[in-house]
């Protein structure tokens, strides 16, 4: 996999060596609370660098992880895309750097393997990650009604964005 430069981030593929700092960022009351996972959160970040079906990015500013952002592609040749998820450390939200890093892997994903079409699949009430995917130019499509359960164990909404190639927001 190669780096990936955007105007504001660098996007590394993400080895063991970054578990512990994408851990730490997993680990915080904003993140975790969209990014759950078991009480080992090293674990569920190696278990992410680990699937083979998933690529895993460091974000990076200055050299330092910021978060991380993943994708994965659906290869029925008839609804062929691919699915983004991120996540930032809070100390770096709000500073356009999301953004970046969604532009930087779409505009990888369309020049090296062609993709057109993507997804996002945020929690509904979720609105801070809304608003910076819909800068990208992602657009909702639909409420996943009671799609995701929580930490209270009640099901929550999600919400479905799409992002065609060339709606891509520079």
């Amino acid at each position: 996999m190669p780096e990936l430069q955007g105007r504001t981030v660098t996007l590394r593929p993400a080895t063991a060596a970054d578990v512990p700092a994408l851990a730490e960022i997993r680990a915080t009351p904003e993140v975790r609370r969209w990014w759950r996972g078991s009480d080992d959160l090293a674990a569920a970040v190696e278990a992410d660098i680990a699937d083979e079906t998933t690529t895993v990015y460091t974000v990076r500013r200055d050299e330092r992880v910021v978060g991380a952002i993943q994708w994965y592609a659906e290869e029925d040749p008839d609804y062929r895309h691919a699915s983004l998820d991120i996540f930032l450390a809070p100390d770096v939200h709000g500073l356009g750097l999301g953004p970046d890093a969604i532009r930087t892997l779409v505009r990888h994903l369309v020049e090296a393997y062609g993709h057109h079409r993507f997804t996002i699949d945020p929690a509904a009430r979720n609105t801070q990650a809304i608003r910076g995917y819909a800068k990208v130019g992602f657009r909702p499509v639909g409420v996943l009604r009671r799609y995701e359960r929580g930490e209270d164990g009640r099901w929550h909404d999600g919400l479905l964005m799409e992002l065609l190639a060339d709606e891509l927001a520079h």
